[in-house]
């Protein structure tokens, strides 16, 4: 067998059908993928769908992603019960397991592929004022394109939940959660066990592959006085190298971790390609009843005898929710939706991270991150062989840095600004950077186009605790037309403040001793709508910071949990939706407020602990039940 000519056939059939086009370096992962497509990725390994559903099932499960799959996993450890995972895309792919490839997953078709409504507040370097927003279309959900980042949170994110009365939320309730998930593959963490776990279902590991730079980040970080620390454990602030859901230098999907080890389950069924169109609700005893959705070009209906759980995500779960009848009144009646429950908060209160794009520091020696020269046939062989090198490399995310502002209180370890350190640039990554941020080839080619693939490492200073605030809301009453999205990014003055300090303290970690060693500068091109303004000021950071404005693909909040006496929460800490039963929604739309770093980690936990409130709900349930029973028999 020709397998070079057969991995390239692959290969090609795998971009296209992805709508992700050529690759520019596709001959260098010739070896590497045909090594996962024949020989490791065994088409059995891939969760098996059911053809023939059932009428009814005890629990019906909107999207399989980050939440999705968790929550299947759980409920189906009872035998007694049955439940159907309802996916609106696809498996997973042989590229999609690849790290270095995340970014060629952006604007593919397992990207639902949303864009924001133009604004002008931010994002204005991004084609018509647009924020791309990616979200994983595909079993699986955004764990399948994300950079696999695995950070909890702070402490006192948890203990703000609880504060606003979400009993059981707080940290000390939540840990034990995160760590159920959780198989730490690195034995200094693991050994401590009051925040760490092995033999969970998620994988959780160092880089199997750091440039030199790495090091020289962490020095750099000490030099600054910042400590080295466990990002996950006691302490937030202060600088690590990050940790990857990734098993054996391959992606650890939600899919991979949680789906794939049940698909034997009886009671476990699966549909993908499977596009949820509402929750049927009766509106004389506002009782969730069943799913809608369309299958094969067919609108399909199912029945769930306990409940629906509604897991599919930031932007669809609220559209789902106002498709359904809960929402704002007016907006529903607008649209000619009849109203079955007025929740004025579904789709408001959306919060996202976001950072600074293009901060990028060129350096005179050949250790960066570059793709042309490091992925290549010989990285492509060690891959495959060694699971190890430049392609297991998170797009060159090495470093993670938490840092307190003066708009901060430094003594809370509660810090304001999250570094992402990057041994690669926007420049190094070429067209697909741009194209997967949505920039404007006028802004790309006048900033980074002089220096493509020049070495170099980048800083992205992500702001933690945004006061802004978006929201979604419906289109039309079209179940296929995508909902309207308003990111509001930096309509609040205090973000701006936040910002500009992270962008200020990243020129300063850039120019330390331990990385000037390697011939660090900052690129400081002036950016095209910026010149007017003296380089380095207050007014010029804000300007900046209002161009290359980044999603980090946060998106959260949009049906908050609270208490009944909230107006504007969704569902109770039981993540039952208030005013309907049988209706609950697990999945990052009930955080009242976003946690201190990458959220896919606290999503899984939100799954998990959702899956013991609903085996407790059920379990009490069945107990009062016999007990009712007996006593009418004695």
């Amino acid at each position: 067998m020709d397998l070079d000519a057969t991995a390239t056939a692959a290969i090609q059939a795998n971009t296209v059908a992805l709508g992700i086009g050529k690759i520019s370096i596709v001959p260098f992962l010739i070896a590497a993928l045909t090594y996962f497509n024949y020989y490791l990725m065994d088409p059995e390994n891939q969760p098996r769908v059911t053809k023939n559903l059932l009428k009814e099932y005890d629990f019906v499960i909107i999207g399989g992603g980050s939440a999705g799959s968790v929550i299947v996993n759980r409920l189906t450890e009872n035998p007694k019960w049955n439940a159907l995972l309802l996916e609106a895309g696809g498996h997973e792919t042989e590229i999609t397991d690849v790290p270095i490839l995340s970014l060629y997953l952006h604007r593919s078709k397992l990207d639902w592929k949303y864009r924001t409504q133009p604004q002008d507040t931010a994002c204005q370097a991004m084609n018509d004022h647009r924020s791309c927003w990616t979200r994983g279309k595909v079993l699986g959900g955004s764990s399948v394109l994300n950079t696999m980042l695995y950070v909890r949170g702070n402490r006192r994110d948890y203990d703000q939940w609880e504060s606003f009365g979400n009993t059981g939320w707080g940290y000390d309730d939540v840990l034990p959660y995160f760590k159920k998930s959780q198989d730490q593959r690195n034995p200094y963490l693991a050994r401590n066990t009051k925040y760490h776990s092995t033999g969970g279902y998620l994988t959780v590991q160092d880089a199997p592959y750091n440039t030199p730079l790495a090091p020289a980040f962490l020095q750099a970080a000490e030099e600054m006085g910042y400590d080295i620390v466990d990002i996950n454990g006691e302490q937030q602030t202060g600088f690590a190298f990050f940790q990857y859901t990734m098993r054996r230098g391959t992606r650890c999907s939600a899919a991979k971790a949680f789906i794939r080890p049940i698909q034997l389950r009886p009671n476990f069924h699966l549909s993908l390609w499977s596009h949820v169109t509402r929750v049927l609700i009766d509106p004389s005893t506002k009782r969730a009843y069943g799913v809608e959705f369309i299958r094969n070009g067919r609108i399909e209906t199912v029945f769930a005898r306990k409940e629906v759980i509604l897991s599919a995500g930031a932007i669809n779960t609220p559209q789902l929710l106002m498709l359904s009848g809960i929402g704002p009144r007016n907006h529903l009646e607008s649209l000619g939706i009849p109203v079955i429950q007025d929740s004025p908060g579904v789709g408001q209160n959306l919060q996202d991270h976001i950072a600074v794009g293009g901060i990028t520091f060129l350096i005179d020696y050949e250790v960066s991150l570059v793709f042309p020269r490091l992925v290549n046939f010989n990285s492509a062989l060690r891959y495959a062989i060694t699971e190890d090198g430049p392609l297991t490399s998170s797009v060159g995310i090495e470093v993670v840095g938490f840092l307190t502002t003066k708009y901060a209180n430094q003594t809370d370890d509660w810090p304001d600004i999250e570094f992402m350190v990057t041994s690669t640039t926007v420049n190094s990554g070429g067209s697909q950077v741009k194209y997967a941020h949505c920039v404007t080839d006028a802004f790309y080619d006048e900033v980074f186009g002089e220096i493509t693939n020049r070495n170099g490492f980048g800083i992205f200073p992500m702001m933690l605790r945004p006061k802004s605030r978006g929201y979604i809301k419906l289109k039309s009453k079209d179940p296929l037309d995508y909902p309207l999205m308003y990111h509001n990014y930096l309509t609040h003055p205090d973000d701006v403040n936040v910002l500009r300090e992270g962008v200020k303290a990243a020129i300063a970690y850039g120019e330390t001793s331990s990385l000037k060693r390697f011939g660090s500068r900052f690129h400081s091109k002036p950016l095209p709508n910026c010149k007017h303004i003296p380089m380095f000021t207050d007014e010029y950071w804000e300007c900046a910071i209002r161009q290359y404005t980044m999603t980090i693909y946060h998106m959260s909040c949009t049906a908050k949990m609270g208490p009944r006496s909230d107006p504007m929460a969704v569902v109770d800490p039981s993540l039952r939706v208030y005013g309907v039963e049988g209706l609950r929604v697990i999945d990052a739309s009930i955080m009242p407020t976003i946690t201190n770093g990458n959220i896919n980690a606290p999503v899984m936990m939100i799954a998990e602990k959702g899956s013991d409130l609903i085996k407790k709900d059920w379990i009490s349930r069945n107990i009062r039940s016999n007990a009712t029973i007996s006593n009418t028999f004695n």
